[in-house]
């Protein structure tokens, strides 16, 4: 309900059962208020809610009030009019901006007080230096897809504040504005008639994300179940053969690494594989044409990766080179971006000419690229490696590729994606090259920020990055290069996906090709385990494969401040039952030991069982190479598989009430019970049929054959 405060006609409140609105009227200065009304979640600005053309608010005027719908008129200081409306609901709200005046474009920007820490951003939060989740002082007056300069593809300004329940976006792919102080929280559109969807959440960290994801469903950015095999241990063949790529190089590679037991699961030939004698072809849309010596037999190369349990990925693009072969159609039928209504040609990292690109908001096109694709699908190819990348192209929409991804999801197409807005649609995001000679630190940030984001479904680039196979960095040091690959695969370990590339085996240092190995094998043991959590977070919208700590303890101010190039306290949470501790940052080949936060609760190190008691800071924690960076706490319920089958494991760090487990379909559901804390071997009954199941004690917990699908009880 929007009213005036009793004889004060300078003041309007918007009321909703969690939340209220305030907004005096006089700059339309708007803020937050907790549920009694008593206090602001988000104070107001000092001098304009609202700017118009960069002018403040002088007057507003409610044109109606109708449920928790509101509407208003306002008037900038140089009397340009716009409508403001909101609406309200349980735990966030809806705020449209349109000038009055159908013909004005320009900015519209809503402001009020800045709150911190923040987090969010995504890739405009991984290439910032110093290097660090946290956001403060962060701000744009053209945000967007590589508007910083950088490979920032991923996009999303999304902004969180855990410890004040506070959350923010304003949803649109086209260019944006963004402040982010502790004196100024400013959202909006660049340059528009209107700014249709300014979102603001209000609730626990889980009811903001669950509030964000229906919003991003609702508004069109469809947030996608990810498919099983992603999740697993993959293998890159740019990152182990550079361009040394044909059907006998990827075959001798793959093969070398399940020889020694490494348990891949899929694979990306992302470059190479088109015809090499002619210029016409040298990109991933020469749909259906293979170099006819590197490739003589496609469909059985890609048959002998499948019988091998591999899926399949081809790098593909939106890129199309002039004279290719599907080129002069796309432009026939105006399929491309156009300027002065014609099909533009745009500058790119690859292909090396310039090219003509997809117009992905134009739904023919679209249908007609996914029907190309199939000429790939049609020798069993599985999936593909979204890789625009180099583009320098003003006012390019952030959302150039969802349109296409989308398309390709909905049929049932492995997606990995690296150009997106707000995360959608794609399996898992990559973040940019991740390379020997660059920054470690960016890594683990970028991650992050993109679980901060919402897309927690991360994938941290090939281990061993590019450049390794062709020296482009020089001469390999072999020993660094040996620490470098042992703390990077075990840092991508306890990601939500990896990959391999470079292989081990050319360090000739048997312990550089054990450990990783070792990391290959732990996440391979977790895949079911983090595909669970990955489902969970499709669900629910809470960044369960990586939850970093501040959104898992809102509360705990030792959280704060940690994820970042001085402290290096990377930790995360994984599912409900287990924390990641791995040592990276840029002194990954200096550094033995790390300072590892514990919140409260008990936590069990997964290595040797030995037991914390959080809240506590274990100072100087010893991090050798060959550990685990894992421990175990929350519920203490992990599902691992070994030989083909799952085990479910259950430590005794005390916790009693549910927890759950999806399978993976994505559907199977099974509903785990501890009725009372474990701290002996425990009664388990399976109470699907009704029988109990034998328990045995290995690693440090409690162990049980688990069937996907049936509900136990813990007594």
């Amino acid at each position: 309900m929007a009213t005036n405060r009793p004889g004060d006609d300078s003041v309007y409140l918007i009321k909703s059962s969690n939340y209220s609105i305030k907004i005096i009227r006089k700059g339309f200065r708007f803020s937050i208020l907790n549920t009694d009304r008593s206090s602001p979640l988000l104070k107001e600005d000092e001098h304009s809610g609202l700017t118009l053309l960069h002018s403040n608010i002088a007057d507003c005027r409610l044109i109606y009030q109708k449920g928790h719908e509101a509407l208003f008129n306002v008037t900038n200081d140089i009397g340009v009019e716009a409508n403001v409306r909101f609406s309200l609901f349980d735990h966030y709200f809806k705020m449209s901006v349109q000038y009055s005046d159908p013909s004005i474009r320009g900015s519209i920007v809503a402001r009020t007080k800045g709150l911190s820490p923040a987090y969010g951003l995504a890739d405009h939060a991984g290439f910032r230096e110093p290097y660090s989740t946290e956001v403060s002082g962060y701000q744009s007056n053209y945000f967007g897809a590589r508007s910083d300069k950088e490979s920032s593809r991923l996009v999303s300004n999304f902004v969180i504040f855990p410890r004040q329940g506070v959350a923010c976006i304003n949803l649109e792919p086209h260019k944006k504005i963004i402040h982010i102080s502790p004196q100024e929280l400013a959202q909006g559109t660049y340059y528009s008639n209107k700014m249709p969807a300014l979102y603001y959440f209000i609730g626990s960290v889980k009811e903001i994300y669950a509030s964000y994801l229906k919003v991003r469903d609702e508004e069109g950015y469809k947030v996608y179940m990810p498919k099983y095999a992603w999740f697993g241990v993959g293998w890159e063949a740019f990152g182990a053969l550079g361009w040394n790529t044909n059907y006998q190089t990827v075959r001798d590679d793959v093969d070398q690494y399940l020889k020694l037991g490494f348990p891949l699961s899929w694979m990306v030939v992302g470059s190479g594989f088109w015809p090499n004698d002619d210029e016409r072809y040298f990109a991933t849309t020469s749909f259906g044409y293979w170099d006819k010596k590197r490739y003589p037999d496609p469909r059985g190369f890609i048959d002998y990766f499948h019988q091998k349990g591999l899926k399949f990925i081809l790098g593909l693009r939106i890129a199309f080179i002039p004279n290719g072969p599907y080129t002069d159609e796309g432009i026939a039928k105006g399929f491309f971006y156009k300027k002065d209504d014609k099909a533009r040609l745009f500058k790119v990292g690859f292909p090396k000419t310039e090219c003509y690109f997809l117009d992905g908001h134009n739904p023919q096109a679209v249908q007609w690229y996914v029907g190309l694709c199939d000429k790939w699908k049609a020798f069993g190819v599985d999936g593909y490696k979204e890789d625009l990348f180099g583009y320098e192209i003003e006012g390019f929409p952030d959302d150039k590729l969802d349109a296409v991804n989308a398309a390709l999801m909905d049929k049932g197409v492995y997606i990995m994606g690296r150009n997106g807005y707000v995360g959608s649609p794609m399996d898992i995001s990559r973040f940019n090259d991740f390379n020997y000679n660059q920054n470690q630190d960016r890594g683990p940030v970028n991650g992050l920020a993109y679980a901060y984001s919402g897309f927690p479904y991360v994938y941290p680039d090939i281990i061993g990055g590019t450049g390794l196979t062709n020296h482009q960095f020089g001469g390999i040091q072999k020993e660094r290069v040996g620490k470098y690959l042992m703390r990077e695969a075990q840092y991508d370990a306890v990601n939500p996906s990896l990959s391999f590339g470079y292989g081990p085996w050319h360090l000739d240092n048997e312990q550089v090709t054990k450990v990783c190995l070792s990391a290959a094998r732990l996440h391979d043991r977790l895949h079911p385990y983090i595909y669970s959590a990955a489902v969970r977070t499709y669900e629910t919208g809470f960044p369960y494969t990586m939850t970093p700590l501040p959104l898992a303890y809102p509360d705990d101010s030792v959280t704060y401040y940690r994820e970042n190039d001085k402290v290096r306290g990377y930790q995360w949470l994984i599912g409900d039952a287990l924390m990641a501790i791995p040592l990276y940052g840029n002194d990954y080949d200096k550094s033995d030991t790390r300072d590892v936060y514990l919140p409260a609760g008990k936590w069990i190190d997964y290595d040797n069982g030995e037991v914390y008691e959080g809240p506590v800071m274990l100072k100087d924690f010893s991090m050798p190479v060959d550990k685990t960076p894992l421990l175990v706490g929350g519920t203490g319920f992990v599902v691992e598989q070994e030989n083909g089958k799952l085990y479910a494991r259950i430590y005794p760090v005390g916790f009693t009430g549910e927890t759950v487990f999806y399978d993976k379909d994505g559907k199977t559901k099974s509903h785990i019970s501890f009725q009372k804390a474990v701290d002996k071997k425990p009664v388990i009954v399976d109470k699907t049929i009704g029988h109990k199941v034998k328990v045995s004690n290995n690693r440090f917990a409690y162990e049980f054959a688990f069937i996907p699908g049936h509900d136990y009880v813990v007594r």
